[in-house]
Order: structure tokens, then C-alpha cells, then sequence
């Protein structure tokens, strides 16, 4: 009877400190981003924030990938030219729609990768902050607003 009380006593207290346990950290907002201080930069909970959004951004985009590859395999048969032309161009567009995705996707990755190193959220150029309104903006910016507006005008002067 005792070895009995002793086990539940101790399922009790496995019980009780099981929930505990499991409590999840807290999920970020766009507003409590914005609201935190400049010395809590890219904690963990940040770079947690901006990976579960690059990771539903890569998400979203494959599943793009595979709807445009099943609608480009329905064959619709037209006769009239005009509903062909019309068809045609539409995959013209579709498909230079997901051309832009799989550029973006690359840069995702590349996000990601760059949050498990610990360098995400840092200018490639300057290495200063690129600053939480801009990722909020843009997950997947490299450069700081300045940084990115003097290549911009370097390529106006030069071109690419």
C-alpha cells in the first residue's frame, strides 16, 4: 500500500510539473517587434519571428509552384484563336509570375540560412542593423535602407 501512495504521489508531481513544460514561449507580434527596444535586436524570439515567416513564405511559394504546374498540364482545347491567344498569354504571365517566385525563393533560403548562422538582420555591407520596419517589410532584405539606396543610385548612373 505505501509503494502504492509513493508511485502516485510521484505521477502527481510528474503530472503537475508536465504542464510546465510544455508552455510555449510567447509569439511575437508585428506590433511587439516594433515596440521593442534597439539593445533586444535580433534576440531569439526576433529571429524565431522572421524564420516561422520565411518558413510560410517558402511554403506559400512551392505550393504556387505546384499549382502552376498541374494548371500548366490541364490541356484546354480551343478552336477559336482568340481564346487560344488569350490562353497563351495567360501562361505567359503565369509562368513569369513563378520566375519572380523562384528568384524570391532563393532569396528565402538564403534567409534562413542566414538566421541559423546568426548574421540575419545585419547589413552584408555595412554590417549595421537593416532595422525591424525594413524585415518587416521585406523578410528577405541584405542591406540596410541607405546601403540599398547608394547601389540603387550607382546602377541609375552606371547601369547594371
Amino acid at each position: 500500500m505505501a509503494a502504492k501512495n509513493a508511485t502516485a504521489a510521484a505521477t502527481k508531481k510528474t503530472v503537475a510539473a508536465a504542464p510546465a513544460a510544455r508552455t510555449p514561449k510567447k509569439v511575437l507580434t508585428e506590433e511587439d517587434l516594433l515596440k521593442s527596444p534597439e539593445k533586444d535586436y535580433m534576440n531569439e524570439a526576433q529571429l524565431a519571428f522572421f524564420k516561422q515567416r520565411l518558413v510560410d513564405l517558402r511554403q506559400q511559394l512551392l505550393h504556387n509552384a505546384d499549382d502552376t504546374g498541374q494548371h500548366l498540364r490541364e490541356n484546354e482545347i480551343t478552336t477559336d484563336p482568340s481564346d487560344r491567344a488569350t490562353l497563351e498569354e495567360e501562361y505567359t504571365l503565369e509562368l513569369r509570375t513563378r520566375d519572380r517566385e523562384r528568384k524570391l525563393l532563393k532569396k528565402v533560403e538564403k534567409s534562413i540560412k542566414l538566421i541559423e548562422e546568426g548574421s540575419y538582420g545585419f547589413c552584408e555591407e555595412t554590417g549595421e542593423p537593416i532595422g525591424i520596419p525594413r524585415l518587416l517589410a521585406r523578410p528577405t532584405a541584405t542591406l540596410s535602407l541607405e546601403a540599398q539606396e547608394r547601389r540603387e543610385r550607382v546602377q541609375k548612373l552606371y547601369g547594371d
